[in-house]
C-alpha cells in the first residue's frame, strides 16, 4: 500500500500543441531522446537526420563565435519561429488530451511491455503545495541552461514524466477506449521502442479525465530540472497566464507497464586501490558471498528479501564477483552504497560523486561487468532497481533519493507535442 497523502488537488488541462506536419518529413527523423540523454554522437546523428530535427531547439550547437545576440538560445528561438512560419510545425485545432503509449522490450527481462499514459498540461505547483512531489535533488547548472532556453523560446518541447496513483485504473480505461482507434502519430526510436499518440477532444471525455485526476497526488519520475525551471519561469512572468502550466506525460504508478531499471556504478581512477584490502574493509559491513555468474546474481535477486540490502560487487580478478548483503534498516540500496561504501570504504567525497570524478553510471548489468572485465573500471557495484512503491513513499514523505537512483525505462520522446506560450 502506497503512503499517499490526502486532499490532493491535481489540475490538468487540454491544450493545443504544435506538432510536426507532413511537410517536415518522417517523424522518425525529427524527434529525439530527452535533452539530458543526448550524447555528442547522438546530436550529430540528429543534426544529420533532418534540418528540422528538434535537437536544434533543445540542445543546439555552441560555437566559439557565439555572442549575446547570436547563441545557442537565440538560434533555438529562431528555429521555432521559422518552422512555425513555414508550416513545419502547426498548432492543433482543438484543445485536447493525448493518450501516449510506449511499446518496448524490458532490457532486464526481455519481456514485451506497453506503458500507457496521456499528455496534457498541468498546473505549475510549488512543492510546498503538496500536489507535486520530487524524489531527486537537482543541480544548478542544468536549471540555468534550461531557464535560458525557456526565456528565449517560450516553449516547452519536452514533457515532464509524472506518476499518479490510480489503483482502480479508472483513468486508464478512458485512455484505452480512445486508443482503440488509429493513432494520430507513431514512431520507433533508436532503442526499438514504439511511441504512439492519439487525441481526445470530446469535451465530456476531457472533463471526465480532469475530474478523475483531481484527487491525485503527483510524483515526478523524470524531469526534475525542467519542472523546477518551469516554476522559476512562472515566478518571473506573473502576467503570462500560459507560464502557469507545463506539458506533462502522466502515467499510473500502478500500471504493469511501468518499469524502473537499476543504475549501476563503475569506479575508476581511485589511487592505491587494492581489491583484497577493499574486500577486507567491505566485509566489516556486509556479508560477502562469492558467486559464479551474473545469472546467479539475478537468481539471488529474484528471491524476496525485504529486510536485506543486496548488491553485486564486481572486481577485475579471477573470482571477482560477489553478493554483498546487510540489514536494510529502512534505507535504499543506493543510499547504503553511497554512504557506507563509496564514501565510507573507498573515501570518495560527496563532491567527487556529484562531479562524477571517479564514477560512471551504467544501464545494464552486462555493460557494467564488461567495463570491469576489460580493465576500463576498477570495480562495479551492481544494483537492483528501486521499486515504484519505494519512490512514492520517499517522495510523499518529503524525502529525496541520491542522484541516479532511478532509471525509468523507456524515456519519453521529445517533439511529439510542443507547448508554445
Amino acid at each position: 500500500m502506497l503512503g499517499i497523502p490526502q486532499n490532493a488537488m491535481a489540475s490538468i488541462f487540454p491544450f493545443q500543441p504544435y506538432r510536426y506536419t507532413a511537410r517536415a518529413g518522417e517523424l522518425q527523423r525529427l524527434v529525439t531522446q530527452p535533452y539530458d540523454k543526448i550524447s555528442r554522437d547522438m546530436r550529430q546523428r540528429y543534426l544529420a537526420a533532418s534540418p528540422y530535427n528538434l535537437v536544434r531547439v533543445i540542445l543546439g550547437e555552441r560555437f566559439p563565435t557565439d555572442s549575446e545576440s547570436d547563441n545557442v538560445y537565440t538560434r533555438a528561438a529562431a528555429c521555432l519561429d521559422s518552422w512555425i512560419a513555414g508550416g513545419i510545425l502547426a498548432r492543433d485545432a482543438a484543445p485536447s488530451i493525448y493518450p501516449y503509449y510506449q511499446e518496448f522490450i524490458s532490457p532486464d527481462t526481455g519481456e514485451r511491455m506497453i506503458r500507457k499514459g496521456f499528455i496534457a498540461l498541468g498546473a505549475v505547483e510549488d512543492y510546498s503545495a503538496g500536489v507535486v512531489h520530487r524524489h531527486e535533488q537537482t543541480l544548478t547548472g542544468p536549471k540555468q541552461d534550461r531557464s535560458e532556453l525557456l526565456r528565449h523560446t517560450r516553449a516547452q518541447c519536452e514533457q515532464i514524466f509524472m506518476l499518479y496513483p490510480d489503483p482502480e485504473g479508472a483513468v486508464d480505461r478512458l485512455i484505452e477506449d480512445a486508443a482503440s482507434a488509429e493513432p494520430l502519430a507513431g514512431v520507433d526510436d533508436e532503442y526499438g521502442t514504439t511511441h504512439r499518440i492519439w487525441r481526445i477532444d470530446d469535451p465530456d471525455r476531457v472533463s471526465e479525465i480532469q475530474r478523475l485526476m483531481t484527487p491525485r497526488k503527483l510524483v515526478i519520475a523524470d524531469g526534475h530540472h525542467r519542472y523546477e525551471t518551469a516554476v522559476a519561469f512562472r515566478n518571473e512572468n506573473p502576467a503570462l497566464a500560459a507560464a502557469a502550466r507545463v506539458p506533462i506525460a502522466y502515467f499510473n504508478m500502478h500500471s504493469p507497464g511501468l518499469r524502473i531499471l537499476g543504475t549501476h556504478r563503475t569506479l575508476h581512477g581511485i589511487e592505491g586501490f587494492a581489491p583484497d584490502a577493499f574486500l577486507a574493509k567491505l566485509g566489516k559491513f556486509f556479508r560477502l558471498t562469492s558467486i559464479e555468474s551474473l545469472d546467479a546474481l539475478r537468481a539471488a535477486w529474484a528471491e524476496p528479501h525485504p529486510g536485506l540490502v543486496r548488491m553485486g560487487v564486481a572486481l577485475g580478478t579471477p573470482e571477482g564477483l560477489y553478493l554483498a548483503e546487510c540489514a536494510r534498516e529502512d534505507a535504499l540500496d543506493v543510499a547504503v552504497l553511497h554512504t557506507q561504501v563509496i564514501e565510507g570504504v573507498l573515501g570518495v567525497s560527496p563532491e567527487a560523486v556529484r562531479t562524477e570524478q571517479y564514477i560512471h553510471y551504467i544501464r545494464g548489468i552486462d555493460v557494467a561487468w564488461a567495463e570491469v572485465a576489460s580493465g576500463a573500471a576498477q570495480l562495479a557495484f551492481l544494483l537492483e532497481p528501486a521499486s515504484v512503491e519505494q519512490v512514492a513513499r520517499i517522495a510523499f514523505s518529503g524525502g529525496v533519493m541520491p542522484q541516479k537512483s532511478t532509471d525509468f525505462y523507456p524515456k519519453l520522446l521529445s517533439g511529439l507535442a510542443i507547448y508554445r506560450m
